[in-house]
């Protein structure tokens, strides 16, 4: 009602419902609207406004003027939560850092909060801001409510704070993700193509994934005398029709979700874990492109992309074949062995192509680390999982069908961009890489001026820093239907088809590929998988800084290592025993960027996953 209602007000639109007219009626005679002839105006001492919540400040967005948005602390909101319209009065003392004050709270619905109980008084548990009620005293310190926000009645009991286990809950309410906790649809997929599909379960396929991975969205199979790389992709476009009631809710939740030790699907399990993965000896549909390579140019001569039918002959694991590239084959079947010779060949060929490809692009010394939980779902211990051989042979075959897909669809389609870091990025990173000692300067493009930075770094024992550095220093790759290139991969034209099983913008790229049609809607997919994709990134940075969290409150007055991650905030992150924990410094004294010190924890919040902890000079 209320955005229909100050809508009207500013379009000087009149027609107001009796509902209206009363909040109209308020407003005038409050002063807060003036009225001349049947004009109607917001008092230039006001604002009206709607909240919303960034991560340390309230934000109070002017309705009739983006420009004019005024930041608000928490603790000055009146009773005013995200998605309420407030007029907030505006207050003019150059001594004060305070700019408004909410005189008046509209709040057009009932909400859900999710909050914790302190002391018998409850706070949110995303924004921690005290709400003016006294619960029961039934609750416990650190009890987890979800309580509706108009009289705080409680909803549903979460649990407590100190079980681990609410921890998934909190991070999918607060990012808006509880979907995920919801029954799967019940599907009858089956494999009934009336359609002709080209029959290539003669060929020596085989899947390369991390030893865990239940879903598996390529295969490959290298054909060493015609020089083609066969990439087959889980044909999930064939299961899940456009506009169905499976296609909206993969929608909704636009990618999988990976949690450490769990993963919460895109699509149900039926299609995810069975019909849609090619596993190990058993047909399963696929689409497939096939590259022919120019071996001795080192270019892509052409590729074909069909419906298909394959059976993986072998499913391995990373690790497995980093052996084998290493010449360790451990026990195998003549079968195994034909696979290992083909798999050693396409090597030789994918790291031919990727030495030139890095001639554009970028190659970044970055690591991720996985965190293992227990049976009880804490923190046991983290694994630091780097690029390998194997890992690089399958991202190059991915690059390539990727390639190909983004040159097949229309000038309008779903490409993966990522622009050239702003200038402004880029001197900041050559001040930053001066201040550790290492002497850069800006060069005639941004890309000499990264290879610059990177040539230098090979001769101090920073470089892995120094990447993460640049990688700071870049936009962040996103949706787009308009080409505009993968400055990071050096690409001019860039999309996502290999992971239709996890990836909502792969499915359509597929139904793209297969009618050559473009959604009518396809620029509001792009931004809405977008964001998803941001979203979902937080939502597992929530989680698994709770988790470090816990850890934490375990080994208070314990010694860790650490480096400077934030030399403007005395912000630290763990290298040594449980690396990636990050820390807030309560004695910090400038040290630069990168430093290494010893530190001891002094306080952790679960809630707010604040770990506090003291320099050990």
């Amino acid at each position: 009602m209320y955005k229909q209602l100050f809508e009207k007000i500013i379009n000087s639109n009149n027609t107001f419902n009796k509902e209206e007219q009363k909040v109209v009626d308020k407003l005038l005679k409050d002063s807060i609207l003036t009225k001349q002839e049947d004009k109607f105006e917001i008092n230039s001492k006001f604002k009206i406004a709607k909240i919303k919540f960034e991560k340390n400040y309230a934000l109070l967005e002017d309705i009739s003027n983006e420009h004019k948005n005024i930041k608000l602390e928490f603790d000055l909101l009146n009773g005013a939560y995200e998605g309420d319209f407030v007029v907030a009065k505006r207050i003019f003392n150059p001594r004060s850092k305070i700019k408004a004050k909410i005189v008046h709270v509209f709040s057009s619905k009932v909400k859900e909060l999710l909050v914790y109980v302190q002391e018998n008084s409850l706070f949110t548990v995303k924004e921690s801001i005290e709400l003016d009620f006294k619960v029961n005293k039934k609750y416990q310190d650190g009890q987890i409510l979800l309580v509706n926000s108009k009289d705080f009645e409680t909803i549903k009991d979460i649990g407590h704070i100190d079980d681990p286990k609410v921890d998934e809950f909190i991070s999918l309410y607060l990012y808006h993700e509880l979907i995920r906790l919801e029954s799967e649809l019940e599907i009858d997929a089956k494999m009934n193509d009336t359609n002709k599909r080209v029959d290539l379960t003669h060929l020596n396929f085989c899947t390369i994934d991390p030893a865990s991975a239940k879903d598996h969205d390529d295969a490959i199979y290298y054909d060493e005398k015609k020089q083609i790389i066969y990439v087959a992709i889980a044909d999930v476009s064939y299961f899940v029709k456009e506009n169905s009631q499976l296609d909206k809710l993969a929608y909704m939740k636009s990618s999988s979700i990976y949690l450490p030790s769990k993963v919460l699907p895109m699509l149900p399990r039926k299609l995810s874990e069975d019909m849609c993965s090619l596993r190990e000896n058993e047909k399963r549909y696929a689409y497939v492109f096939e590259i022919h390579l120019d071996t001795k140019n080192l270019e892509i001569k052409s590729s074909k992309l069909y419906e298909a039918i394959i059976e993986s002959k072998r499913k391995f694991s990373y690790g497995r074949i980093d052996r084998v590239l290493d010449g360790k084959l451990d026990k195998y079947t003549t079968l195994e062995k034909q696979i290992f010779d083909s798999v050693v060949k396409l090597y030789d060929v994918t790291k031919a192509y990727r030495a030139k490809r890095l001639e554009k692009g970028y190659e970044f010394r970055s690591s991720e680390l996985r965190l293992k939980l227990n049976h009880n779902s804490e923190l046991e211990s983290i694994e630091e999982e780097n690029s390998t051989a194997s890992h690089q042979l399958v991202e190059e075959c991915m690059l390539f069908a990727n390639i190909e897909a983004s040159k097949k669809v229309n000038s309008v389609g779903i490409y993966r961009i990522h622009e050239e870091p702003p200038f402004k990025a880029i001197t900041k990173l050559v001040d930053e890489v001066n201040s550790l000692g290492v002497n850069v300067k800006l060069q005639s493009t941004i890309h000499e001026t990264i290879n610059h930075i990177q040539n230098k770094a090979k001769h101090t024992t920073l470089s892995k820093e120094i990447d993460e550095l640049i990688i700071h220093a870049q936009t962040q790759a996103k949706y787009s239907s308009r080409n505009l290139g993968h400055f990071g991969l050096g690409f001019s034209s860039y999309s996502h088809f290999t992971s239709p099983i996890r990836r909502y913008s792969d499915l359509v790229l597929h139904r793209m590929l297969k009618s050559n049609q473009t959604p009518d809607n396809i620029e509001d997919i792009c931004d809405y998988i977008s964001i998803q994709e941001r979203k979902i990134d937080q939502l597992v940075w929530d989680f698994e800084d709770r988790k470090y969290a816990r850890f934490a409150k375990k080994h208070i007055k314990d010694e860790f290592r650490v480096y400077i991650t934030d030399s403007e905030r005395g912000l630290a992150k763990t290298y040594d025993k449980m690396p990636g924990m990050r820390l807030i410094l309560d004695n910090y004294k400038g040290q630069v960027i990168y430093s290494k010190l010893k530190v001891i924890i002094k306080s952790v919040n679960i809630i707010t996953k604040q770990i506090v902890a003291s320099i050990k000079y």
